[in-house]
């Protein structure tokens, strides 16, 4: 599985309604238990890693670190994104395993 496939994938997600975007967002959703995988940009901010990174371990919700804010943002057809979260299972489990594959 390669980074453009990913891309793809998450894209996909996106048009499906699955995403949210936004650090206040996530931080709520992740909260309410109803996200099911955060994404964080790897150039994003130690700080941004370091709260969402908490957030998650906190409420045991998967995160993964990947890409560049820049293709995160291309990938969902929006500007650039730090942070995204997906609130959908199957595409979660699908997204993680073609990350950690990829590693």
């Amino acid at each position: 599985m390669n980074q453009q496939q990913f891309l793809n994938f998450l894209g996909l997600a996106m048009r499906a309604g699955k995403v949210k975007t936004g650090e206040s967002v996530l931080l709520a959703e992740i909260k309410k238990q109803r996200l099911k995988l955060v994404l964080i940009a790897e150039d994003a901010s130690a700080n941004t890693k370091k709260i969402l990174m908490n957030k998650c371990t906190t409420y045991k919700i998967p995160y993964r670190v990947v890409s560049s804010r820049h293709e995160l943002g291309v990938a969902i057809g929006k500007e650039s994104r730090v942070n995204i979260g997906i609130t959908d299972n199957g595409f979660a489990k699908k997204l993680i395993a073609m990350i950690d594959e990829e590693e």
